[in-house]
């Protein structure tokens, strides 16, 4: 079928009218529209996981996950308003103070998605008391690091292992606060996996997670994605 012969219909962000084709999420159309809804683990490569609840939006007066609600004619989508802003707020200063983010020593700051939100929220401090986790740092891999004191369970890493590599190096374990990212390996150690930097999950991490080796601030500080427009605004803020 021919993209002429797909019809478009529309729903309503905020007021604006929104195009989109049968089987579209709000998040798909609202994003290839270029009107920004906040998220943290929707990637346009994968099915929506719904877990980081950033793209909480409301509808008929009820909060959805704008990543797995499916787009519908007349559809009313609020999502850009003070009360919506100010939970995702509170949703990403409690995923800051659960990991251990210091944007200014992280080779990922303004690279980082996380970071890029927050300043988007309007977020300037964590608030609440942080917890300082202790993950163990893997280094064992001869080319990638693993910093699981940054992770925010989005699952990409996993997705991306699963879907596109076939290799099902990740994996979620644990519940509640004990959740966290494995490796799926006998040692549980990355280098006892198949995974290379050629990978679609060894770039597919928002956050300062993955890491190649010797390749620190290769873009220096000010010229990175989110340095040069936010994350708001299509164009070089787009995710990787």
């Amino acid at each position: 079928m021919s993209a002429a012969n797909v019809s478009t219909q529309t729903f309503t962000l905020d007021g604006v009218e929104i195009d989109f084709v049968a089987g579209q999420t709000v998040l798909q159309a609202a994003t290839r529209a270029g009107s920004y809804i906040p998220h943290l683990c929707w990637h346009e490569e994968f099915p929506a996981h719904g877990s980081c609840r950033l793209c909480g939006v409301k509808v008929d007066g009820h909060m959805v996950c704008a990543c797995t609600l499916q787009a519908a004619a007349d559809l009313e989508v609020q999502s850009n308003t003070d009360e919506i802003n100010g939970q995702r707020k509170k949703l990403l200063q409690m995923l800051f103070i659960e990991g251990n983010h210091f944007c200014p020593s992280c080779e990922k700051s303004g690279n980082c998605l996380l970071q890029a939100t927050a300043y988007a929220m309007g977020m300037e401090a964590p608030h609440f008391e942080e917890f300082y986790p202790d993950r163990p740092v893997d280094a064992s891999h001869p080319d990638i690091l693993l910093d699981f004191n940054r992770c925010i369970l989005c699952a990409l890493c996993v997705r991306a292992s699963r879907d596109v590599d076939s290799t099902n190096v990740f994996a979620i374990g644990g519940r509640g606060i004990s959740t966290r990212l494995l490796v799926n390996s006998a040692s549980g150690a990355l280098a006892d996996t198949d995974m290379t930097l050629q990978d679609r999950a060894a770039a597919i991490c928002p956050v300062g997670v993955i890491l190649p080796k010797r390749r620190g601030f290769s873009i220096p500080i000010g010229q990175r994605r989110f340095d040069l427009q936010p994350v708001s605004e299509p164009g070089p803020g787009e995710r990787p």
